[in-house]
């Protein structure tokens, strides 16, 4: 087998000391978020995740616990499908928080049929991206005030799929299809992690993209077996071989290094794949697309970010 289908978030975080260190995570309740926590967690970090409910949250943080009993682990109610929650769960959290080491935005939806967000946005750009654009840059005084810091953004190979729909994100007159849906928000993801480098880079705020493979998890509920077949078309069209299925400690190992390791340090900005930097489209890739995206992003949320 590859080594590199085997290097798990252990292998990685070994002998790195988190202590101190202070990690938010979206969507921590399960997969890969969920193993991301209890491995940073065991590292020494005070690990905080988002849940869905106060349930999810609950029975979440009981079970990281009790996998690593000396680990510092609570969580918050936040829904990245409604800027509502994003920025009742940033206010708070910087009522409350005085540093962020490390923001991990990993929550995502995949493949999911046509629906809209509370807001009106198409239901896997307004998850993956629009949610996750208003939480990062709400929490930027922190992580500009904890600096270094960094940030890590959960994408996917699949962004291949599709590039951002200028004229139409929302697929208000397109006809809608789930995957060129999901490849757009996991485009953005990465375009959001360029812009977020040129911003802030210099001031010791980091950013990263992360494509994990295809690893076991309930992201892909929604998945049919046509879904699938659509998917390796689409690999094979664009000269991907489809990734071998890993269990989820060998999935998180990417995200949890740029987290964590030093070595991160040495390509930030960059798109990463079994913890190295891999490349991704031309078109998620573009600077000025970076920019053209984030300005789109603020119109669409009603919302402005300075650079400075």
């Amino acid at each position: 087998m590859n080594e590199d289908l085997t290097i798990t978030t252990d292998d990685v975080l070994s002998g790195v000391d988190m202590s101190g260190k202070v990690v938010l995570i979206t969507g921590g309740t399960t997969g890969l978020g969920k193993e991301s926590a209890r491995a940073l967690g065991a590292a020494g970090a005070t690990v905080i995740i988002t849940a869905r409910s106060e349930e999810k949250g609950q029975v979440a943080v009981a079970q990281l616990s009790e996998l690593v009993p000396q680990g510092d682990f609570s969580f918050e109610v936040m829904e990245l499908s409604s800027l509502e929650s994003v920025r009742s769960f940033t206010d708070r959290f910087l009522a409350t928080h005085d540093r962020l080491d490390v923001l991990l935005a990993n929550a995502g939806i995949m493949a999911v049929p046509y629906g809209k967000t509370n807001d009106g946005f198409e239901l896997q750009f307004g998850t993956n991206h629009l949610g996750h654009f208003v939480l990062v840059n709400r929490l930027l005084p922190l992580l500009k005030a904890t600096a270094p810091s960094r940030i890590v953004n959960l994408s996917s190979a699949g962004h291949f799929a599709s590039d951002i729909l200028w004229d139409d994100p929302n697929f208000d007159s397109t006809d809608y299809s789930k995957m060129e849906a999901y490849g757009q928000s996991k485009t953005a993801n990465i375009l959001f992690t360029v812009e977020l480098e040129r911003r802030y880079g210099d001031i010791g705020v980091h950013s990263w993209a992360v494509h994990p493979g295809m690893v076991m998890t309930d992201l892909a509920r929604s998945f049919t077996k046509d879904d699938f077949g659509d998917l390796a078309s689409r690999a094979k069209k664009s000269g991907m071989k489809m990734p071998t299925l890993v269990n989820v400690d060998v999935g998180a190992s990417t995200q949890v290094w740029a987290c964590a390791r030093a070595e991160a340090l040495e390509n930030p900005g960059a798109y990463l794949a079994d913890r190295a930097v891999a490349q991704p489209s031309d078109y998620a890739n573009d600077p000025e697309a970076a920019k053209r995206l984030w300005e789109l992003s603020e119109q669409l949320v009603g919302e402005s970010f300075p650079e400075s």
